[in-house]
């Protein structure tokens, strides 16, 4: 029997009783009607070589060709004839091969996980305290310091399961660990259920297979470079789907109109320095401001030391990651329903409510997702569904994440001015001091002259601090109106949230179901 060596991929081999043949190049997958390679024939005894190449199923040339091979090394065409014919099939067979290859490789990796893993995965989805569990396993991650934030941006990857996913923007100053952090936290999601983007042109996004980016977490690295695609993302985070329309040619040359869909629900995170230019997409998404404390820059720099030193237990890291990678594989997408949501209402100092309370309703649905494992299945009676349900506990803990984001929500000042406000009410309780120049502030809390001149507009403009006459040919004095101006909105942020939680209190009892959803049943164990 001949056979087809294919061992080295630039130059099959394939011997026969009377020819040597090489396919010079090896061979293309792409078009299956042709199968057109480049030969170099040889005789066993002699050493005159013919290259050529041909189309194996040109039936014309293989005919041409077949008696050229005859005439030059002196043998039967039918002898050539049919030596050809049977590489013609040993290609075929390879081809198929390397095709049945390609699918396998283009396949998205999903891990399969072993049954240890997987009780293991489930056992930590039962235990107390499962959100400050979580949030412990994160900082053994790798995660330093962050607590709020840490765990709301993985409950927000999380969300990717559900029907109405969450979206965040980390946001802060250059070099303050935005992306650091959002890379980190990815680190716990599944390789399979996560896109990360550093560049993307507009129309890329149009191009994925129709379910290809559906239940993902897209990861966009700076937001300063993909202004291109926010376009189509603000789209795909609303619609949950994008389309576009493109003309197209067929084999015939024919002109036709076709639609381009890509499918959602994703789950958008991103990282950038300016917020105001993002304000469309900021809109849909929760705002994670980035830790810049000195007490931050302490930690992180510790834990920089300890990893020079050899000191860190990389080991530990890389389990407790595995571990969370493995409960979100492990948790199913199911309904959650609130049945308390109709005692929930914001504060009324929060900028666009509508958006804010449709986040705010979310993440608490979010919350409940994540711990379904502890919450008792229920189905609807009449079409069968099944769903659990929100529980006060989710609700208080809900309140305890999003206290920091209705407060930026609720503030007239970007983040960084508000960073800066608040930095200089300390610097002025240290100094126990009512009044500052620009120049002192420039010099003492290390502000650039272009900044603190934009911070200063910013907050005369808005009636955070005023100017004060100093004396004749020495420099404008500023004094800020009220100190305690951000800790009364804070204040009035948790009243608002506890009074609710007060309201559900004295109810009691969630509000009835719809009559026409039926009535509730619990699920009986098989």
């Amino acid at each position: 029997m001949n056979s087809l060596d294919t061992s080295n991929p630039n130059n099959y081999t394939y011997k026969a009783q009377h020819l040597h043949i090489h396919v010079l190049g090896g061979m293309k997958t792409t078009k299956l009607e042709t199968l057109r390679v480049t030969l170099s024939l040889q005789q066993s005894k002699s050493h005159d070589i013919i290259r050529h190449g041909i189309d194996l199923y040109n039936d014309n040339q293989m005919e041409k060709f077949t008696r050229k091979v005859s005439e030059r090394l002196e043998l039967g065409t039918t002898i050539v004839r049919r030596t050809l014919q049977e590489l013609t099939r040993e290609l075929e067979i390879h081809r198929f091969l390397l095709l049945e290859r390609e699918q396998q490789a283009n396949l998205p990796y999903r891990k399969e996980m072993t049954a240890s893993e997987l009780r293991a995965a489930e056992t930590f989805l039962k235990k107390k305290s499962l959100l400050e569990r979580t949030n412990e396993l994160i900082g053994r991650s790798g995660v330093i310091g962050e607590h709020t934030n840490r765990l709301l941006m993985y409950l927000i990857f999380t969300s990717r399961k559900t029907n109405n996913p969450l979206h965040c923007i980390s946001l802060g100053s250059s070099g303050a660990g935005k992306t650091h952090l959002q890379s980190k936290v990815a680190e716990l999601v599944p390789e399979e259920d996560k896109v990360e983007i550093t560049v993307l042109s507009a129309n890329a996004f149009y191009y994925f297979n129709r379910t290809e980016l559906q239940h993902k977490l897209i990861l966009i690295e700076d937001l300063d470079g993909a202004e291109s695609v926010l376009y189509p993302l603000r789209e795909l985070q609303s619609k949950k789907r994008i389309t576009k329309t493109v003309v197209h040619k067929d084999a015939k040359g024919t002109t036709k109109t076709i639609h381009l869909t890509v499918e959602g629900p994703v789950s958008v995170a991103g990282c950038t320095t300016q917020e105001s230019i993002y304000e469309d997409n900021s809109n849909r998404s929760f705002l994670l401001y980035i830790d810049e404390s000195a007490q931050q820059d302490q930690r992180i720099m510790n834990y920089q030391r300890l990893v020079s030193a050899g000191q860190v237990n990389e080991d530990e890291q890389h389990g407790a990651a595995e571990t969370l990678r493995n409960v979100q594989r492990v948790l199913k997408p199911i309904k959650v329903i609130n049945p308390y949501a109709m005692y929930l209402e914001l504060p009324q100092s929060v900028f666009k409510p509508r958006r804010t309370n449709s986040h705010y309703l979310q993440l608490i649905e979010a919350v409940t997702f994540y711990c379904q494992h502890q919450r008792q299945k229920k189905y609807d009676e009449v079409t069968g569904e099944e769903y659990v349900e929100t529980t006060i506990k989710d609700i208080r803990a809900a309140n305890e994440l999003i206290t920091d984001v209705l407060l930026r929500k609720s503030d007239t000042l970007t983040g960084a001015c508000r960073n800066h406000l608040e930095t200089l009410k300390g610097y002025l309780k240290k100094n126990a001091s009512k009044s500052f120049t620009s120049s002192e502030i420039r010099r003492n809390l290390r502000v650039k002259e272009t900044t603190l001149r934009r911070y200063n507009g910013q907050l005369l403009a808005e009636g955070y601090i005023r100017k004060t006459k100093g004396k004749k040919g020495q420099l404008h004095h500023y004094e800020i109106i009220d100190t305690n101006e951000y800790t009364g909105l804070r204040d009035q942020i948790d009243g608002a949230l506890n009074e609710c939680l007060a309201k559900i209190d004295l109810a009691g009892t969630p509000l009835p179901r719809h009559p026409q959803n039926g009535e509730v049943k619990q699920k009986r164990a098989s």
